[in-house]
């Protein structure tokens, strides 16, 4: 036992450098306690949010050191600061107006014109604008005293509360050091000189811009130059233009390789009779998903038909099944190669992140760049935007599998293949459908954006219900999406949705 708390106090003494005793006992009481425990840290309320980052502690330093900051601020604009700035600037430019209504004024008189009594009754006006912004910056300054309290109460407040949390805090993050060493304890140099820095920075130009707010000109905006955005602009633009001379013969394999699979897939959707597309999908749903899906799939199709959004929506399951098609095909064999190669897959995550969080508007444009407008390019767009839930859930759903299945099939003889087609795919199956199911529904959200590049389809009635504030059009067309939507969840995911 003896041993065991020995073990502990240097330990603690590791992890603390300073003032051992003090860290030790209060780790203690903190320790043998479930409930809070009062402890008091001198050096946290005398330092303030300096304290805990110099202990490693930035999300605790950050949020202190905003409060701090702000009560600072507030200190010196109410003892010393220009307060009443704006006002006073307000007024300049309201005086400067004035003048000049006064030369008018005078011209009109000069010249007998009929605008005399104009100009007198705009003055008179801009007079008592005048009137109330000094009302106002008198106020403001007469108010500076009590704002300046009311940041050393807060300032003085935010301390004490830093320093009845600090030990609670420090002996929280010395239990999870003990399980990590790799966490850094805090007190080394680069700690206090990028704490002490960092704080300073900040209050001081947070405490200049608000306090003095003429007093440094190139603070209020950032100084830059028109001609480096010219210039970058410049930059891209023969980029791409290099890209599109250079890259014709990919482009145009690509644009047939994605036209070959569309044109099969609308001969299969817009020119089949309706009757035989339909009893296909309600076939289809009631094998996947049961007789209740079915009936339900039927009365979606019935409402686009008798709607009139038949052919649309034929044409959005079209582009919608080759942006499927495709974005599956490369997702579940890339998905399956990146569970096997952790390099490779932390390679193009950040590449997946930039296809997700990039706004469609944004990526829009390098496509039309490269493949023009239309079907096309609202295919590729829809893959960019649809295509990494599969990639992500394939490599989730194949790390996933026990580890001991896999060693009991190596341990029969199972190959490589075996063990990928026979184990790892079948079990890992529920998450790689859950990702094409994100995929297609992640496509289908992409039809209004696409019929902005001339995809047509459903998306075109939402879009021009947009343009014209067609409301009865737009809750159609959408409710018709919503439906495309069901039919194709139900026979993705089957019974497990019913």
């Amino acid at each position: 036992m003896n041993n065991k708390k020995l073990l502990n106090t240097d330990q603690i003494k590791e992890f603390v450098k300073t003032n051992h005793d003090y860290y030790i006992k209060e780790f203690e009481r903190i320790g043998n306690s479930s409930k809070y425990v009062f402890s008091f840290n001198l050096s946290a309320f005398l330092l303030g949010s300096i304290w805990y980052s110099i202990r490693n502690i930035w999300n605790w330093s950050l949020a202190f050191l905003i409060i701090e900051t702000f009560a600072i601020v507030q200190i010196v604009r109410g003892f010393f600061g220009n307060i009443s700035a704006e006002a006073y600037t307000k007024i300049e430019q309201i005086q400067s107006t004035i003048d000049f209504r006064k030369q008018q004024l005078q011209a009109a008189i000069e010249n007998n014109s009929d605008k005399v009594a104009m100009f007198k009754r705009t003055i008179k006006s801009l007079e008592d604008s005048i009137s109330d912004y000094v009302a106002e910056a008198q106020r403001v300054e007469a108010s500076g005293f009590w704002i300046a309290i009311g940041g050393i109460l807060l300032f003085i407040f935010i301390r004490i509360v830093q320093g009845m949390i600090a030990n609670t805090i420090l002996e929280k993050r010395f239990s999870e050091w003990l399980s990590n060493k790799l966490m850094s304890t805090g007190m080394k140099i680069k700690n206090y000189l990028l704490s002490i820095t960092f704080a300073l920075v900040i209050i001081l130009f947070s405490t200049i811009h608000y306090s003095y707010p003429n007093l440094i000109k190139s603070m209020k905006d950032f100084p830059t130059h028109p001609d480096i955005r010219l210039a970058s602009i410049d930059g891209v633009e023969n980029a791409f233009d290099y890209a599109v001379l250079k890259g014709e013969r990919v482009f145009d394999a690509i644009t047939f390789g994605i036209r070959s699979v569309l044109d099969s897939l609308e001969l299969i959707f817009v020119k089949t009779p309706w009757i035989v597309v339909i009893s296909a999908i309600v076939l289809l749903t009631g094998l996947s998903a049961g007789p209740r899906a079915a009936i339900f799939s039927c009365s979606f199709l019935a409402y686009m038909g008798f709607l009139g959004f038949w052919i649309k929506a034929m044409t959005t399951l079209a582009l919608l099944g080759t942006a499927a098609i495709l974005s599956i095909t490369i997702g579940i064999p890339l998905g399956i190669y990146c569970a096997t190669r952790p390099k490779f897959y932390s390679l193009i995550r950040p590449i997946m992140d930039f296809m997700q969080t990039m706004p469609a508007f944004v990526f829009m444009i390098p496509v039309i760049a490269f493949f023009g407008t239309g079907k096309v390019a609202a295919v590729i767009i829809t893959m960019i935007f649809g295509g990494t839930p599969v990639v992500r859930l394939t490599v989730l759903g194949l790390k996933g599998v026990p580890q001991t299945i896999r060693e009991a099939a190596i341990a029969y003889g199972g190959s490589k293949w075996y063990l990928l087609t026979k184990v790892d795919i079948p079990l890992a199956m529920p998450t790689i459908l859950a990702g094409v199911n994100q995929t297609v529904m992640l496509s289908l959200a992409m039809v209004v954006v696409a019929s902005l590049i001339g995809a047509k389809g459903l998306g075109q009635d939402v879009l021009e219900a947009l343009q014209y504030a067609n409301v009865g059009q737009g809750i159609l067309a959408g409710i018709a999406i919503l439906f495309c939507a069901l039919i194709l969840d139900r026979i993705i995911q089957g019974k497990k949705r019913v």
